[in-house]
């Protein structure tokens, strides 16, 4: 079945001739901006795009598909302004406060999905450690913070979760262990290490105290989580950061799962002026479907 997000797709794709570019711009992956194009060329019975390996065109037939699509939508969201204007939510202003890892990462599709569907309403991202939210969230100096591993009492929206991991650099001894091994911590803490904080209290160091050991030859200390994969593939130490936060080009690391697992959650906590506000209300309802 067709629903919204397929057209916004579709129209994403033939402005952008890029599939990559449209599921960002819908706030999507690409996997599934993929199976949406797939599944209306299935239920349309003809297809509306043409790929290659850097750029997607538009059929005759999906010129015209498109042409309806876009006016589709132009209605849909002026019923939607309407609404909008109705319950309030035609203007406003969102103050959302995060650790810099997340404002690069996972924030900016979900703030992009809800500026197309509330334009009127402002998101202003701020960037402070996971201290500083806290205490924003406290002072009501912000409506949204995101914490990291929030508890169950603090009713947060999770909107995401990822594994930590090992980096090595690629000669080192621990990393010629098959790629089905893990590597525990304690074969970590007297490494010479790379401490990447990410603006968190929560990192390796803190992983690592709770198993009762210690960090006991810590080289450098930097707060960007990418920079940890850089020192490491210089030869500084190894380190561990989230899986998310690992770069793109890995020559020269050796990345590694800890054993036994462990994941970090972040989570958007409301603060009093958050409760009470009808957009950041209806921001939180829009992830939670």
């Amino acid at each position: 079945m067709m629903n919204l997000s397929h057209w916004r797709v579709l129209v994403a794709a033939a402005d952008a001739g890029n599939i990559s570019r449209a599921a960002e711009q819908v706030g999507i992956t690409q996997s599934g901006a993929s199976q949406a194009i797939a599944q209306m060329e299935a239920s349309l019975g003809a297809p509306l795009l043409v790929r290659d390996r850097r750029a997607v065109g538009v059929t005759a037939f999906g010129e015209q598909v498109v042409t309806h699509a876009r006016a589709m939508l132009a209605q849909f969201d002026a019923i939607r302004s309407l609404s909008h204007a109705a319950q309030g939510l035609h203007a406003g202003r969102i103050r959302l406060a995060s650790f810099p890892s997340l404002l690069t990462t996972v924030l900016p599709p979900l703030l992009s999905a809800f500026k197309r569907s509330h334009p009127g309403i402002d998101v202003v991202a701020l960037e402070g450690t996971d201290e500083e939210v806290e205490q924003w969230l406290a002072a009501d100096t912000i409506e949204l913070g995101v914490l990291l591993n929030p508890a169950p009492q603090r009713q947060a929206v999770i909107i995401g979760r990822d594994a930590w991991v090992a980096v090595l650099p690629s000669h080192h001894a621990l990393g010629r262990r098959s790629s089905e091994q893990g590597v525990a911590l304690d074969e970590l803490a007297g490494q010479p290490f790379v401490l990447a904080t990410g603006g968190c209290e929560v990192n390796a160091r803190s992983l690592v105290m709770q198993e009762g050991l210690m960090l006991s030859d810590i080289r450098v200390t930097v707060r960007d989580l990418g920079s940890a994969a850089v020192l490491v593939r210089e030869g500084l130490g190894v380190s561990i950061i989230p899986e998310s936060a690992l770069p793109e080009d890995r020559r020269g690391l050796r990345v590694m799962q800890l054993e036994p697992r462990r994941y970090r959650e972040f989570g958007l906590v409301s603060s009093q002026a958050g409760r009470a506000s009808a957009a950041v209300q209806t921001f939180l309802d829009g992830l939670s479907r």
